[in-house]
């Protein structure tokens, strides 16, 4: 019946065994050394099989740049604008479409020049001898390998495997990809260095960049590319803004191959410079434009008055007619000057109005100083508008984001409104200026009425020449101006730091990382694996486990047996594991002399389960009794589950239960071996009811009878966790020893035994450890635990068992020799 004692095992399941585990781990060194070596070489085979990555970078300023024919004497004005917000519209070009398409095409990035290493394709841009010129108008095959193989330093051959009979190709002109029917199958022909291929499917030619001779039987692929998906890959080049110097952009990219770095660093740079420096220039073309239209209409004006001069002054005194009318002539012209000024300003406020309110795109007006305005509010709001425009008509390259666009037109909006009422103050001010020029000029004209009719039309003549004239003059001056400021025009954006090769870069891959991870994982992952082993495995480790458990002594630790029988002892008579039991003896005797048994001894071995070595234990004790020339006697009382008989090569036709049931006679049960004083009791024929058997009167005669005629006798009894053989055999031995296995038996069974004790089921209980190995431990004993042995001092005192471990082998043999 089951007392609440038997569930007391529940108490120590909670404490943590530090030294166990410790010991625990140093015992699987072979999995941690197996560990490290798997994630060393997989931390190898994936540094070499990585490309090396790089990472070059640039810096530039942006820094507003004054135009250095910019004077006082100068009649144009333009509004360049500052760097403010300057910084962040360059930094969001810089990731455009529109912006990285141009670079990529113009570098012709969609072009890939590889070569096959040992573990990867490389990119070999910058290193090849040759590069590509293709013909942008026709088709080039689309995302398939090219191989180019030199034959000779000027003939190389052109392979393409596989083709099918729809070829994929690629317009890089008209950016369209499409088929083309082919005949299928490998394309393998040969051509000249500089010679146009032209096939439906590739026309392009190869041209020599470098004159060494060591590219001849070297092969290279190019494979032509979406222009679209190489776009998508540069515009995610790193962006830096100084925090303290926010006028510092810093560009940095990473790829595999430092030349194509370079190269795209540098000319997204110069593209920026030049698309920047265009967009400052817009204001001074647009002027331009506005004055060339100008010019082209006074020419008209200016031949027709020179002609109408001419007609006027043919078969005429023209130096008599001039005579005495310069007074009138220059007051009149100088308000005329005055008159056209005012029209000009006027014409232009109404153009700009009309543009401002029938437009949407207003990039292309004109400098209000053209027209000869100088009011810095319109001056201002011009510039402004201009470059908004600008920048929407860019942001549809880039932005995605209908708010944006929305807060763009807002601004726009709120500029053109300011402008407008602008407008309509700079008017109403110049109208009442220019009334008082017209009232002027009407007094002037009828004072000419005095002159003479010849006189008053020749200096009519002259004022719409002279006039003319003039403004065509002005006009030719402004442009001029503005071609020389537009040539004089500096970049906002400066290299600081250019990008350049100079040996570095290298980011990747972390080679020196990797090896640290192996080694961390080498050593974490048979970690983890033990210790889930360590919690996982409740069976009984070590001597430590049995002492912590249970206060029951343990006179003996056995280690593994390396034989093929159980007769260990008698095969190996001096090896460590015949004096482990030698030494079991020993305790025995101290036991049953303490105990002050007399004339014949009996020992019952029993365990918890089965499995746990009772049977080669009891053997190998009594075979160390009978080579000591003691009578002794194995008697299997495992009527369940014989097993002894085999170990001494007889059948088990009869045994113990046929002396039970009084078949048979002891004499008749008893058998011999081939040890001296040993013999046994096969359990015989199992009974259907073992139990009734061992508890009957019979068992006890047998008991008697056996003292009669043996010195030692061990019993081999069933499991006591299993069934209560054993208990009922308990009293007919004078000491029991409870076998426990490394690794096998449970740590609760060991509780289940103290309840046992103490119940006094059992009396007289001693413990052995049976299959102990210490493989945290090098020399003394190794494999056979507790100290029996001493390694290389036992040298001579016991035989030497060939270890299994390679390690141990290796160790022993360089001890042996130091020692020799």
């Amino acid at each position: 019946m089951l007392d609440v004692k038997d569930f007391s095992f529940f108490e120590n399941q909670n404490s943590f065994d530090f030294k166990g585990f410790l010991i625990k781990t140093a015992s699987y060194w072979k999995w941690f050394l197996f560990g490290l070596i798997v994630c060393l070489t997989i931390a190898h085979q994936v540094n070499i099989r990585k490309q090396k990555i790089y990472s070059l970078d640039t810096t530039i300023a942006i820094k507003e740049q004054d135009n250095p024919l910019f004077t006082s004497n100068t009649s144009l004005i333009f509004n360049w604008g500052g760097t403010s917000d300057e910084v962040q519209n360059i930094a969001t070009t810089l990731k455009s479409r529109s912006h990285n398409e141009f670079v990529v095409d113009k570098l012709q990035f969609y072009i890939d020049y590889l070569q096959e290493q040992k573990y990867f394709t490389e990119d070999v841009y910058g290193k090849t001898p040759f590069v590509v010129k293709i013909d942008k108008n026709k088709n080039q095959i689309y995302k398939t390998p090219i191989n180019i193989k030199f034959i000779s330093p000027y003939e190389y051959e052109v392979s393409i495997k596989s083709l099918s009979n729809a070829v994929s190709v690629i317009n890089y002109s008209l950016s369209i990809a499409g088929t083309i029917q082919y005949r299928s199958g490998d394309f393998v022909q040969r051509f000249k260095v500089g010679q146009n291929i032209n096939l439906p499917f590739l026309n392009l030619s190869l041209n020599l960049v470098k004159a060494e001779n060591n590219y001849v039987g070297q092969e290279y692929i190019i494979i032509f590319n979406s222009l679209d998906q190489i776009v998508s890959r540069y515009r995610n080049v790193k962006i830096g803004i100084e925090e303290k110097a926010p006028s510092i952009i810093k560009l940095s990219l990473d790829g595999t191959n430092k030349y194509r770095i370079v190269d795209y660093l540098n000319e997204t740079v110069k593209v920026l410079i030049k698309r920047q420096l265009d967009s400052k220039n817009l204001f001074a073309e647009n002027t331009i434009k506005f004055i060339d239209t100008t010019l082209q209409k006074m020419e008209g004006d200016l031949r027709q008055n020179t002609a109408e001069l001419k007609d006027f002054s043919r078969n005429k005194n023209v130096t008599q007619i001039e005579s005495g009318g310069d007074t009138f002539h220059s007051q009149i012209l100088d308000l005329d000057r005055t008159s056209d000024a005012i029209n000009r300003k006027i014409n232009y406020y109404n153009t700009l109005s009309n543009y401002l309110k029938n437009s949407t795109d207003y990039a292309k007006l004109p400098a209000p100083s053209v027209a000869g305005i100088d009011d810095p509010n319109i001056i201002t709001n011009v510039s402004a508008l201009i470059d908004l425009s600008v920048r929407r008509a860019e942001m549809s390259d880039y932005v995605k984001s209908q708010v944006m666009y929305d807060k763009i037109d807002s601004e726009i909006s709120s500029v053109k409104k300011v402008l407008l009422e602008n407008i309509m103050a700079a008017k109403s001010a110049i109208q009442y200026e220019s009334s008082q020029v017209r009232s002027k000029i009407s007094v002037a004209e009828n004072k000419l009425t005095t002159l003479p009719e010849d006189k008053q039309e020749y200096l009519k003549i002259m004022r719409k020449y002279d006039l003319s004239n003039e403004i065509y003059q002005t006009y030719l001056q402004k442009r001029s101006e503005a071609q020389i400021v537009k040539a004089a025009n500096l970049s906002d954006i400066q290299f600081i730091d250019p990008p350049k090769d100079i040996g570095g870069g290298l980011i990747g891959p972390r080679t020196s990382v990797n090896y640290v991870i192996a080694i961390f994982l080498g050593f974490l992952i048979p970690l983890i694996i033990v210790f889930l082993i360590f919690f996982i495995n409740s069976a009984v480790q070590n001597t430590d486990d049995i002492s912590s458990n249970t206060n029951i002594p343990l006179i003996g630790v056995i280690g593994v047996k390396h034989t093929d029988s159980n007769l260990a002892v008698f095969d190996k008579p001096k090896s460590a594991l015949s004096e482990s039991f030698r030494a079991i003896r020993s305790s025995l005797q101290f036991l049953y002399k303490k105990q002050k048994v007399s004339g014949s001894k009996t020992l019952m071995l029993t365990s918890s389960v089965s499995g746990e070595g009772k049977t080669f234990c009891s053997i190998n004790i009594a075979t160390v009794f009978a080579m000591s020339e003691k009578k002794t006697v194995i008697v299997g009382l495992d009527l369940r589950k014989p097993k002894i008989f085999d170990d001494f090569n007889v059948k088990n036709d009869i045994g113990v239960v046929n002396y039970l049931i009084e078949q048979n006679t002891l004499d008749e049960v008893t058998k011999k071996t081939k040890i001296p004083y040993l013999d046994f009791i096969s359990s015989g024929p199992v009974p259907p009811n073992p139990s009734e058997l061992i508890m009957g009167d019979t068992m006890k005669r047998l008991i008697n009878e056996l003292k009669d005629k043996y010195d030692y006798i061990i019993l081999d009894t069933p499991p006591v966790g299993l069934v209560t053989d054993a208990v009922e055999l308990a009293t007919y031995a004078d000491v029991t020893l409870y076998v426990m296995r490394q690794n096998f038996t449970k740590k609760e069974m060991i509780n289940l035994l103290n309840n046992r004790v103490s119940r006094g089921e059992l009396n007289n209980v001693s413990i052995v450890l049976n299959g102990y190995e210490n493989k945290a431990k090098y020399g003394a004993g190794y494999g056979y635990g507790y100290g029996y042995g001493y390694g290389a001092y036992s040298n001579g005192y016991h035989e030497d068992e060939e270890s299994r471990n390679l390690f141990v082998k290796w160790f022993k043999r360089i001890f042996q020799k130091k020692n020799r």
